[in-house]
């Protein structure tokens, strides 16, 4: 098989099986692309994960076109980037010409509601494949359980409401994720050069 089809073909296979964006597509990519074709590791993935969701633009479409880029170069990310969208193009466009006619219709709400749990259930899985291949040592546990600690408070607490004065302005700022990102990445980049710097000498 040509190896340019089999990469739009293999990112299409991703495209067409996930549901709920980026995260839930995590398990996919990695049966797919790691344990299937080797055509990256575990540690790679988790870093383009990363990479995509701290760059513009939708993070399986950016994790996409990292892959196809280091696997194939230019022309396949593009085709990496092609057959990811593809499926999604294709199904979006039905549903958005049917679903209007059907939305209300009580079958449809309980099976999107299956949907919307399986969903959850996908996230969580990235989840912890994520944390068993980034959550190695000391410094990384910190860096994570101050981050969901943050996120997890920015999520129940409402702190733009006034009432908390400037320490809402600062935990309104805190507990933005791009704000988090911003953060951690500083976080990590001062830990880990710290202590190369420190095995340098």
């Amino acid at each position: 098989m040509n190896i340019y089809f089999d990469l739009f073909l293999t990112f299409a296979k991703v495209g067409v099986c996930t549901f709920g964006g980026g995260y839930a597509m995590l398990p996919i990519l990695q049966r797919e692309v790691v344990e299937k074709k080797g055509w990256a590791t575990d540690e790679e993935l988790t870093d383009y994960f990363a990479v995509g969701q701290c760059t513009p633009g939708i993070i399986a479409v950016n994790t996409a076109t990292f892959i196809g880029c280091k696997y194939k170069g230019i022309p396949g990310g593009v085709l990496a980037t092609l057959g990811v969208v593809f499926p999604s193009l294709i199904i979006i466009t039905a549903i958005a010409a049917f679903l209007s006619n059907f939305a209300d219709i009580p079958v449809v709400q309980h099976a999107l509601a299956g949907i919307n749990a399986a969903v959850v259930a996908l996230i969580a899985s990235s989840v912890l494949k994520l944390g068993k291949s980034t959550l190695k040592n000391g410094a990384a546990i910190a860096v994570f359980l101050c981050v969901l600690v943050l996120a997890v408070t920015g999520s129940l607490v409402s702190f733009n409401t006034g009432a908390y004065g400037v320490l809402g302005t600062v935990m309104e700022l805190l507990t933005s994720p791009a704000v988090l990102i911003v953060l951690a990445g500083a976080a990590g980049f001062l830990l880990y050069g710290s202590k190369k710097g420190g095995e340098g000498k």
